[in-house]
């Protein structure tokens, strides 16, 4: 199979071809804010499936369906409460996904069989104009081999993806960079599944108190069931295993200075550059501007797969803001295997 690569800049049919391919029951690799999407009709079981096949995913991993406009909400879902309208109202269009009771024709395949769904309005004009042109909610994971970083350029999607989906609908680099953060309204207070571009502090803000899954702090079991992407299995990791190191900027890089080999491959902070320069080195962005990091994190972490290193130490943000969907996403990717230095 050809992928081709639809750019709607040179084309103004390119919108129209990419939504035509999804109402024929194909996969499309679709700009969002966040990180690449691979959009299929979401009421179309069969065409679902192509997603997984596609990327390899695990069929009990559910997918996030992605709508046009707020008032789509209530045909894919029920009983939406009021938290979810007010979150809405101040996230959407944005990075925030919400798991809520899903409606009856909402196909298993999207859900993994549970009684919930996630649902997100994206704000890049791109992927809202595919889903209008459409006509239908799209179900869109990471447009990435499973496991893989996540994608954030055509380049990257076509990298994973080229012969296994027919097209790309060209947005340019993500925004935001890391995925969508997902909340969830199923139990009696809101559950804060996937940090991502909408902060925990914001969610606070307007929702008040607000728990933390502990899908964040660990590696959950083959066993356990999940409610949202990006929550059980081993995610956004390069071929090279990862050590993520915790603690004060200054102090991780002294860690990391003392146990690289001539085989080590380096993330850290712009800042602490010039302590890796003999060694393969990306950099993220500055300590303290964890929205660059967000925007860096996974086009670094697939640029060591063009190296040869045998292990990539990492340096951690502090958990706070759009840092604590960075942190997730590098321990992520290390497994949890976490060096916390004091």
């Amino acid at each position: 199979m050809e992928t081709i690569l639809l750019n709607p800049t040179s084309d103004p049919y390119a919108v129209d071809r990419a939504a035509g391919l999804l109402r024929a029951g194909e996969v499309v690799g679709m700009p969002t804010e966040t990180v690449y999407g691979l959009a299929a009709n979401a009421l179309d079981p069969a065409a679902v499936g192509k997603i997984f096949a596609a990327k390899g995913r695990p069929q009990d991993n559910p997918l996030i369906v992605h709508i046009a406009d707020a008032e789509a909400l209530e045909r894919i879902c029920h009983d939406v409460p009021e938290g979810a309208k007010r979150l809405a109202a101040a996230f959407w269009p944005g990075p925030l996904t919400m798991v809520l009771p899903r409606a009856p024709h909402i196909p298993d395949i999207v859900t993994a069989g549970l009684p919930t769904v996630g649902v997100r309005l994206p704000a890049h004009p791109v992927a809202r104009d595919l889903i209008r042109h459409a006509g239908v909610p799209v179900a869109a994971p990471s447009a990435n081999l499973s496991g893989r970083p996540s994608t954030t350029t055509s380049a990257h999607v076509l990298a994973d993806l080229g012969g296994r989906i027919p097209a790309i609908l060209e947005g340019g680099p993500c925004e935001v960079g890391v995925e969508s953060t997902i909340v969830s309204f199923a139990g009696a207070l809101p559950r804060l599944l996937r940090p991502g571009g909408v902060s925990l502090e914001q969610l606070r803000e307007v929702l008040g108190e607000v728990e933390i899954d502990r899908a964040l702090r660990e590696q959950l079991g083959d066993d356990v069931q999940v409610s949202a992407p990006g929550m059980k299995y081993r995610h956004y990791a390069p071929k090279a295993p990862v050590i993520v190191v915790c603690g004060a900027p200054e102090d991780t890089a002294a860690y990391i200075s003392k146990h690289l080999t001539n085989e080590t491959g380096v993330l850290c902070f712009t800042e602490f550059a010039y302590l890796f320069e003999m060694h393969e080195m990306r950099t993220m962005g500055t300590a303290a501007d964890p929205l660059t990091q967000a925007r860096r994190i996974f086009d670094a972490l697939r640029q060591f797969d063009e190296t040869d290193v045998h292990e990539i130490y990492t340096q951690c943000p502090a958990d706070e803001g759009i840092g604590l969907a960075v942190a997730n996403r590098l321990k992520k990717a290390a497994g949890f295997k976490v060096v916390n230095v004091v």
